[in-house]
């Protein structure tokens, strides 16, 4: 593969969402552990949450993967909490995009994108997490439209999204190809939920559905055919998650040679310290290498590869850059010493942030299957 340059308009882009997040996001940003509808409002204003669609206008259109890339990994170098709720919106918000019938996308989509509405993305349940084929929400036939029975665990946003994108299980002992997918309004009779505390605060609850019913017009593509929708929504995000990785990393970097060009040791700078300065060298060659691990599979995506293939290289872009940030951050955290283990330093901030990546989207044990399941091909090859 040739090398991989940014064009001037990727770079202009990159300036416009930088600029937008420094100036409009990070001064809302309070990390609370609660979905934070003025920072989501001036996210809209901004036209952020319509850029990670891919769109420049006044609509959406379907997502560019590499412009979402840029976008994530921009605004984690500024504000990690504005950078999740724009990826949760997007990921909470694309299955009606890509899916929804035309009277759902309307009646979602605009409200999405101008910050309005929160979306989720309604999957994990508690014995149905990296084995997403065995969820057990019921979803059964009520009249034209289902009824909707069972518990959803670990969703971001929930329990406080206007809308989530729901997997229920339509066709039961059918795994993967028993699975459909709907729009559910937050106000839905019937659907309750809760927050949950987590290391790092971060918006995410469990949701309770008893008897929850939805009408035709909340189908996201077929019947018995979600498992697909979310599918592509996570093969679209899962490169983006690495670039969230690849941003944090590259602030916890900033940082860190900042404080050893100018920490005082032994009468100079701590960077003079060979150990130091090399340390430094293979963090930034680490991440480099993650970021271009991501853009390749993001361009692969835009290119329109074929389907395996793309799987494969975002299952890579993200196994590598979070579990590269994972080090980094750690790295950074080693030469700051035990200032960086103070409550509210950025580092501290980091370091537990940095740790769910690994996990959530397909944790990083399920992304090497992923690739070994390609490459290895055992169905070919008996």
């Amino acid at each position: 593969m040739v090398e991989f340059r940014l064009s001037a308009e990727h770079r202009g882009f990159v300036d416009w969402a930088r600029a937008a997040a420094t100036e409009r996001l990070a001064p809302l940003a309070r990390h609370d552990g609660r979905v934070n509808r003025p920072l989501l409002r001036a996210m809209g204003d901004a036209g952020l949450v319509r850029a990670a669609f891919g769109g420049t206008g006044d609509q959406p259109r379907d997502a560019a993967a590499l412009q979402l890339c840029l976008l994530r990994e921009t605004l984690a170098q500024v504000s990690a909490e504005a950078e999740t709720a724009l990826a949760l919106q997007g990921l909470g918000s694309y299955p009606i995009l890509q899916s929804g019938r035309p009277e759902c996308a309307a009646r979602w989509i605009p409200r999405v994108v101008s910050g309005e509405a929160v979306a989720a993305f309604a999957l994990s349940e508690p014995d149905a997490g990296s084995d997403a084929a065995a969820l057990k929400l019921r979803a059964e036939r009520d009249g034209p439209g289902w009824r909707l029975t069972g518990e959803k665990m670990w969703i971001s946003n929930a329990p406080d999204a206007d809308v989530y994108s729901v997997f229920a299980r339509t066709t039961p002992d059918a795994r993967a190809k028993g699975v459909t997918a709907f729009a559910v309004p937050g106000d839905a009779a019937g659907l309750s939920g809760e927050p949950l505390d987590m290391l790092s605060p971060h918006p995410i609850g469990r949701l309770v559905f008893d008897g929850v019913c939805v009408g035709p017009e909340a189908l996201l593509g077929e019947v018995d055919g979600g498992f697909a929708v979310a599918m592509r929504t996570l093969d679209l995000f899962r490169p983006s998650v690495g670039a969230f990785a690849v941003g944090m990393a590259q602030s916890a970097l900033d940082a860190t040679v900042a404080y050893v060009r100018t920490r005082e040791v032994h009468g100079g700078p701590l960077a003079r310290q060979q150990a130091v300065a090399h340390r430094v060298a293979d963090l930034a060659t680490e991440l480099e290498a993650a970021r271009l691990l991501v853009y390749a599979a993001a361009a692969a995506y835009d290119a329109g590869d074929q389907p395996r293939d793309q799987r494969r290289r975002s299952a890579m872009a993200k196994l590598f850059a979070t579990e590269a940030a994972q080090r980094i951050v750690d790295g950074c955290v080693q030469l700051h010493g035990a200032v960086a283990l103070r409550g509210g330093h950025l580092l501290e901030q980091l370091y537990r942030d940095v740790r769910s990546l690994r996990i959530y989207e397909g944790a990083s044990e399920i992304q090497r299957t992923i690739i070994a399941r390609d490459l290895i091909d055992l169905d070919a090859n008996g």
